[in-house]
């Protein structure tokens, strides 16, 4: 387990970097965890965080990649899934599930290694 300060609040995270308590999470917070993923967040990221944070509050669970993707041609427009897949991972280079669940607080994805 590890922590950091945010805010003049310890931020409790796994030793990966996934927040222990998904409360803790808002857009600020998701600053300095794009920071710590080396993401600069942009407003096609904002628009796949709102998605996985609804996703997550729905379900109960962060969607599988074919979701992502399939959300992701949606979104953009765009034509095939292998569109979208480079998309996101454009977005979020060092593995998109991972990386955009950790950015909006998010526990990591089932499946995930």
């Amino acid at each position: 387990m590890a922590s950091f300060v945010y805010n003049g609040k310890t931020i409790e995270t796994d030793d990966e970097g996934y927040l222990q308590n998904l409360g803790d999470w808002d857009k600020g917070l998701a600053e300095v965890l794009a920071k710590q993923e080396n993401v600069e967040l942009t407003e096609k990221h904002w628009k796949l965080i709102e998605w996985i944070r609804d996703y997550f509050q729905k379900f109960q669970v962060a969607p599988a990649i074919k979701s992502l993707t399939k959300e992701v041609m949606a979104l953009e427009n765009l034509p095939d899934k292998k569109e979208a897949n480079k998309f996101v991972y454009e977005l979020f280079p060092e593995g998109p599930a991972k990386q955009l669940a950790k950015i909006a607080g998010l526990p990591k994805p089932t499946g995930c290694v």
